[in-house]
């Protein structure tokens, strides 16, 4: 009895003749139709974890290409706008993904910056002991209390989710109340009569701190706002702040740099575009142009909020090293206009006079447009803290 011969199995290196995906005739290890390649990842183990890792270490390679040649100004845009565009990663997804990061390190600068702050700035308790000394009756201790507690109930519901906050607002609240008891018992040796505002004032803190309290309702202030109810002592407290701490506002400002320059980057392309009207190049073109040179941008500012993060940590455990951190911030930023300005000759190719001028022009319109977003973004994430 003689029975059928069975098809051979197909080895690991065999190819089919045809795409198992869209059954077009192959003449390759790819697919000229679909792109699947031959390889199958259920016939061999090595081509099931090639298949894993495939898109991570092809994405990866170009990123790493495209980053090497952004530090050379224009040469990206350029063999981009050549039709050279395989190697490189588009520059919408580079400039995603190059905003992603830095604005996540970005929201960490800021929220250090506010760190920086001290609760006892914010809630004004610096002379609450001077305050409670020249005060001349029990009235006017217990005015003086309730105001301080007041603040720093409104302080905690601002800021009192940041961390080591909570603490020592409810450190500096216990001190206000046992200044302001040793204030009364100074002037009334045989005791003065409690009122309400006293057995309020025990608990105050602490049901400040379990109890959200309204946003709808004011809190009375020490004193009459120069604005306007609580936001006006808000705002006026920030100024005190950034008088104190310049450096606070600056921090916010770069905090907010990678939003703004996201917005900005179709209003870049739009100055190109009116400046280099007659060389006829469309829309489209300058766009490519304004997102490599803002990927560029993003890049030198991710390194800046690296090294604004990284300062602390090295100036307790690695001294040394914040003066070179620091030169490397200042050159970076030193750099970014200069970048602009090269890229800008090389990828439109006029002479330096008129390259020069055109910058000029670029650079204060583009500069000013930054200011009237960032400036106005940092102010409310610091306000909204």
């Amino acid at each position: 009895m003689t029975h059928a011969a069975l098809p051979p199995l197909p080895s690991d290196d065999a190819h089919p003749s045809a795409c198992e995906n869209c059954g077009t005739p192959l003449h390759g290890d790819f697919c000229h139709v679909c792109g699947q390649s031959t390889h199958s990842p259920v016939r061999n183990v090595a081509h099931a974890v090639e298949e894993v890792f495939e898109s991570f270490w092809h994405l990866d390679g170009r990123i790493f290409r495209t980053l090497r040649d952004l530090f050379v100004p224009g040469r990206i845009a350029n063999r981009y706008l050549g039709g050279h565009r395989v190697r490189y990663v588009a520059p919408m997804r580079l400039f995603v993904i190059l905003t992603l990061l830095t604005f996540f390190v970005a929201k960490f600068v800021v929220q250090d910056a506010m760190q920086d702050v001290q609760p006892g700035q914010m809630v004004r308790t610096d002379d609450v002991a001077t305050e409670f000394a020249q005060a001349q009756t029990v009235d006017e201790v217990r005015t003086m209390r309730d105001d301080a507690l007041a603040g720093i109930a409104e302080t905690r519901h601002t800021v009192g989710a940041l961390p080591g906050v909570t603490p020592q607002l409810d450190i500096a609240a216990a001190d206000v109340r046992a200044q302001a008891e040793a204030r009364i018992a100074a002037l009334a040796p045989d005791g003065a009569p409690p009122t309400a505002a006293d057995a309020a004032a025990s608990n105050v803190d602490a049901q400040a701190a379990t109890t959200p309290a309204p946003h709808d309702v004011d809190i009375p202030m020490s004193g009459p706002p120069t604005i306007g109810g609580p936001i006006g002592e808000r705002i006026e407290r920030n100024i005190e702040r950034f008088n104190n701490d310049p450096q606070i506002f600056v921090r916010a400002l770069f905090g907010v740099a990678p939003t703004a320059l996201f917005i900005l980057v179709p209003l870049f392309a739009v100055l190109l575009k009116l400046l280099y009207l007659f060389q006829g190049r469309l829309y489209l073109e300058h766009v490519v142009v304004g997102l490599y040179s803002h990927a560029a941008l993003m890049l030198a500012l991710l390194l800046v909020l690296c090294g604004a993060l990284a300062s602390p940590w090295l100036a307790t455990h690695a001294a040394w090293s914040t003066g070179i951190v620091g030169v490397a911030q200042i050159l970076l930023l030193w750099a970014m206009p200069v970048y602009l300005l090269l890229m800008q000759k090389r990828v439109y190719g006029q002479s330096w006079p008129w390259t020069l001028v055109k910058f000029a022009i670029i650079g204060m319109a583009y500069f000013a447009l930054f200011l009237s977003v960032a400036i106005p973004m940092a102010g409310y994430a610091l306000y909204a803290l």
